[in-house]
């Protein structure tokens, strides 16, 4: 029966992070970075350490140490998270196809 807890626990964990990061927006979108499809993976383990892959609309932009930190310091504002790392790849390299519907609907392309 611990192992079931332990697993809602991670999933409200996650839906918790997931929240948070729908509230960073990109600088040069008006959309968030969940709906943007620039997180890639949330991984979470038993001890609630938490490492979130994401990527950038562009590799050169001239605020991505401060995206960063900012993923990174609201994650660990959760008092479930013991501490969270920020992992930025660009394979495979962001487009537009990655964004939600929402996402899509708010920039006015569907």
């Amino acid at each position: 029966m611990s192992e079931i807890n332990n697993h809602n626990q991670l999933l409200q964990l996650e839906t918790g992070i997931v929240k948070i990061l729908k509230g960073i927006y990109d600088p040069e979108i008006p959309v968030n970075i969940y709906d943007l499809g620039l997180i890639y993976n949330i991984n979470i383990d038993h001890e609630k350490h938490v490492e979130i892959v994401m990527t950038l609309t562009a590799p050169n932009c001239p605020i991505a140490d401060q995206l960063l930190m900012e993923v990174k310091g609201r994650i660990e504002m959760l008092d479930e998270v013991k501490e969270c790392s920020v992992n930025l790849v660009f394979d495979p390299p962001w487009d537009q196809t990655m964004m939600s519907e929402e996402a899509l609907l708010e920039l006015g392309m569907l």
